[in-house]
Order: structure tokens, then sequence, then C-alpha cells
């Protein structure tokens, strides 16, 4: 069975806080994975994309900020909300963890119940990103249906006219060895406007499975 807990990753160096933080987080049904630095949490990226992190901002090997400032550069991870734990209270300090697009800071020692309210806000705000990117896509789906079903349209025009007229011009002539290329054009120039149509009707688009892993979108 699927595991549809939200997943939250902790990176943070000190262990007995990672181990306090991902016992608080577990406690309230959270899908939690936690690691001591920048690099494990890059490494850990590749197959665990949570909705949230929450990072320290000193760090070895990679520090807070610079872990913020990679994820945020690709396009998969950078609408994960980032927090970030510091000790550094100094408005020139947050502006800097901003610059490189931090979304909420934290001073340790963190309060709990202020860190889970900030991690469901943090979950609300990546949630309505994605229903956004969602219909984004779907908005551009529908016009490109659209599109598609109309410019079908005027050359199956045309080529609809140019078998009629083309048939016109055998009909005097011996047209059974033609009869059958005839049938099998028409079949083929229906299946084409039933396609046009359903694409420029297209209102709920729906992706399912073609063959292996490649979609095509269904389209009754």
């Amino acid at each position: 069975m699927e595991d549809i807990r939200e997943k939250i990753l902790i990176v943070e160096d000190e262990p007995d806080t990672r181990f306090i933080l991902g016992k608080l987080l577990e406690k309230e049904n959270y899908d939690v994975v936690s690691v001591s630095n920048g690099v494990e949490a890059l490494k850990k990226l590749e197959t665990f994309i949570p909705k949230v992190i929450v990072a320290d901002w000193t760090m070895p090997q990679m520090d807070g900020l610079e872990l913020c400032d990679r994820i945020k550069q690709k396009e998969k991870l950078k609408s994960i909300y980032y927090i970030i734990l510091t000790a550094r209270s100094s408005v020139k300090d947050r502006v800097k963890g901003l610059d490189v697009g931090a979304d909420d800071f934290l001073l340790k020692p963190t309060e709990n119940q202020e860190l889970l309210a900030r991690i469901r806000s943090g979950i609300r705000i990546y949630n309505l990103q994605s229903e956004l990117k969602h219909s984004e896509r779907e908005k551009a789906l529908l016009e490109m249906a659209a599109t598609i079903g109309h410019n079908l349209n005027n050359p199956l025009g045309s080529l609809k006219l140019f078998v009629s007229d083309l048939y016109l011009q055998l009909e005097e002539k011996n047209i059974k060895n033609f009869s059958e290329d005839f049938n099998l054009i028409n079949q083929a120039i229906e299946r084409i406007s039933v396609l046009a149509k359903d694409l420029a009707k297209l209102k709920d688009p729906q992706a399912e499975v073609y063959v292996s892993d490649t979609k095509m979108i269904k389209l009754k």
C-alpha cells in the first residue's frame, strides 16, 4: 500500500537535535528522513522528494545555505519549502538566506509547536503551488489540443474536396479498380475528422499508458 504521509527531510549535523526533530515529526505522522549535511541531502533527494526541508545553517561539507541554493536551481526540487534553522538573528543574515531562496527561518533552539506550525504552512504552500502548476499544464494542453484540432480541419477539408473531385473525374471511366482505394481513403479521412473534433472539444484531459512508460491523452 502506498505511503500517503507528507514527506519531510531533516538536514542537521548535531545527532541529538537530528534525533529529537525526527521523533517529533514522526509523532505527527510525517514520513521523515534525516541526514547530517548538505552533501548527504542532495544524494537522498535523488530518491526522496519531500514537501518540506528543515535544514541547519551551519554544517560541515555543505551548509544549509549552499544546499538551499543548489536545490532552488533544480527544476524538480525548487518547489520544496525550505526552512533554515539558525542561531543567527541579524537582518543581514536573514536577507542573505532569502537571497538564495530560503522560504522561512527559525531561531535555535526551536519551539516545537512553532516548528510544526511552520511545517504545516510550508506543506499548504507546496500543495497550492503544485495545484497551480497542474492547472497551468492543463490549460496549455487544452490550448494545444484545440489548436491542433482547428489546424487539422483546413487540410482535411481540402483533402475531402480533392477526393470528391477526383472521384467525379473518374466516374465516366472504369473505376472498379479504384473503389477499394477510395473506400480506404474515405475511412482514413473519417478517422482524422473524428480526431480533429475530439481535440477541438477536449475539456478534461487525462493521460493513459500507451506502451511502456509512454502516455497519451485519452480522448474518449
